[in-house]
């Protein structure tokens, strides 16, 4: 099976663990922050400025509390790859309580605030690209986990991959 963790084979077969997806993310986060925004903006009337500032900034606050609390949360087991660390244990605290995958949603939390701030189509496109690959990503790394954590399934119902899910709605 595909997603069958193999201790032995995960350490020798480059891919076993996800090293393709660490360098297709590399390239995608390096591709967000050289490329420049798209239109090109000229300075504008405050009032377009300070929506894009009201949008922008609980973006960039949220993707900070959920980079450092996701950060936190597991930092014994943080590694680039999706591939779950040897030994680890199911965080479901802090960061985790409200979301599956902080350190994703940190991640496209940061593009959709530059996108706003900047009004970048291209931005806004590439955020887009960010949900797409970070979704798969997510679930190549769910399904080990589930592997691992006979829990995580139940976790999972209770919990938003992405975003915080409101009570009441066990959808998956």
């Amino acid at each position: 099976m595909e997603n069958q963790p193999q201790t032995g084979e995960h350490k020798r077969k480059f891919g076993s663990r996800g090293e393709h997806l660490v360098i297709l993310q590399a390239l995608l986060m390096g591709s967000f922050a050289v490329l420049p925004p798209w239109p090109e903006h000229h300075s504008g009337s405050g009032l377009a400025a300070t929506l894009l500032i009201v949008f922008a900034g609980p973006c960039w606050l949220a993707s900070a509390y959920f980079g450092l609390g996701g950060s936190m949360a597991i930092r014994r087991y943080l590694t680039p790859l999706p591939y779950p660390v040897e030994g680890n244990r199911l965080v479901e605290t802090g960061a985790y309580r409200l979301v599956r995958h902080p350190l994703y949603t940190a991640i496209m939390l940061a593009f959709a605030g530059w996108a706003i701030f900047t009004a970048s189509l291209l931005h806004a496109a590439l955020t887009a690209l960010a949900y797409a690959f970070f979704s798969h990503k997510a679930s190549k790394e769910e399904a080990w986990l589930t592997q691992i954590h006979p829990e995580y399934p139940d976790y999972a119902a209770r919990t938003g991959r992405f975003l915080p899910r409101l009570r009441g709605n066990p959808r998956r």
